[in-house]
């Protein structure tokens, strides 16, 4: 991945650091050489500017890019995550289901490295790229739809202290989604976008999940129960399920919208024991002003396949896979849709407990504070 740019002003200066790395895929694209590349890059730099998206082909691709890094990109999970929770817990008085997932558990964590290593772990850079792809809305129940052939690529970079304190930087073709979570509340902000929109109560990134953070998933699946067996890419899979309680889903909603529903499920390999799918299902309905009908509903469903664990300072990281989602839109004042999105990642560098990094880097942008 790229991570210098030449400095276009001085050929004696220094090279600019990149806040985000980019793909060598998303570079060649740029041009037929490399001194064009990098040209077309600074010319792209210089013109994120609020005039320019006002645009409507400009604002239309923005709006597009947005949505796909929203829905795909830096989805976040309803259940709040703190490393204050034990990863031991005991099994009296559980139900057999509660119990089956507890020692699940216990066989994950001794199978990304065991507790003492988690446990080491007291803060994490992680730095990828992705190819993501999607189809268009199309109208109807049982219509199939196929996700178009082109992609779009771009980078990232991950920062977290403990699940509270993580910040995502994500840049796909232009157009760049700031991410992050600073102890009180979660946000996410768009590069078109001068206001920051508010998700909400601290929450945890769902691409932690996704095999980057072993305690964190440890740690939220103790509260699963054992729903039984499942057999994903030839690996015999118990399935651990966990549902968000009401009172979560109540304090997430707003007066513009409800969460109905919102539904975790983890699969976990019997023979490496290792978390090899993840997947969510989310049901809100968005509500219309002046509207006493039930709005119109967004369901939406991703499965993550886990693969390529890699030991990273005795830790068992994943470092590539691939999430794919499917989003439905239905109600009284809305005709029957579905759209299916594709993200296919990969982690280049992962590193732990990196020094100076203070909670003052965290923060949410000041213009949302003030609100």
């Amino acid at each position: 991945m790229r991570k210098l740019c030449p400095n276009f002003d001085r050929e004696d200066g220094l090279e600019t650091v990149l806040e985000v790395p980019i793909p060598e895929e998303m570079f060649a694209s740029m041009g037929s050489n490399v001194a064009l590349r990098w040209q077309n890059m600074a010319t792209w730099m210089k013109a994120q500017t609020v005039d320019k998206w006002s645009s409507p082909i400009i604002a239309g691709r923005y709006n597009e890019l947005s949505f796909l890094l929203y829905i795909v990109g830096s989805p976040l999970l309803p259940l709040r995550v703190q490393f204050g929770d034990s990863i031991q817990q005991h099994v009296r008085h559980s139900s057999i289901e509660a119990s089956t997932a507890k020692y699940i558990v216990q066989q994950y964590i001794a199978a990304t490295g065991g507790q003492p290593a988690l446990n080491s772990i007291h803060s994490m850079c992680a730095i990828g790229q992705v190819k993501i792809s999607s189809s268009d809305f199309h109208q109807g129940d049982h219509e199939t739809v196929r996700v178009r052939n082109t992609q779009e690529s771009g980078g990232f970079v991950l920062w977290q202290k403990h699940p509270d304190l993580w910040c995502l930087e994500l840049l796909i073709s232009g157009c760049k989604v700031i991410s992050g979570g600073d102890g009180k509340i979660s946000w996410r902000q768009s590069s078109n976008q001068q206001s920051p929109i508010s998700t909400g109560p601290p929450r945890p990134l769902r691409r932690f999940l996704q095999g980057l953070d072993p305690r964190s998933t440890a740690i939220l699946f103790l509260d699963a129960v054992c729903i039984g067996e499942k057999i994903i890419n030839n690996e015999d899979c118990f399935i651990l399920k966990l549902d968000t309680s009401q009172s979560t889903l109540d304090a997430q909603s707003s007066p513009k919208y409800e969460i109905i529903s919102h539904t975790i499920w983890g699969y976990f390999s019997q023979r490496s024991g290792l978390m090899v799918k993840f997947e969510d299902s989310r049901l809100l309905t968005v509500k219309n002003k002046g509207d006493d009908g039930g709005g119109v509903f967004w369901e939406t469903r991703a499965e993550s396949v886990i693969e390529d664990y890699k030991y990273v300072d005795g830790v068992n990281i994943a470092h590539s896979g691939r999430t794919s989602v499917t989003v439905f839109r239905y109600g009284e004042q809305s005709a029957n849709h579905k759209r299916e999105l594709e993200e296919k990642w990969k982690i280049e560098e992962v590193d732990f407990n990196a020094w100076g990094l203070s909670e003052d880097f965290f923060r949410a942008p000041t213009e949302f504070v003030k609100k």
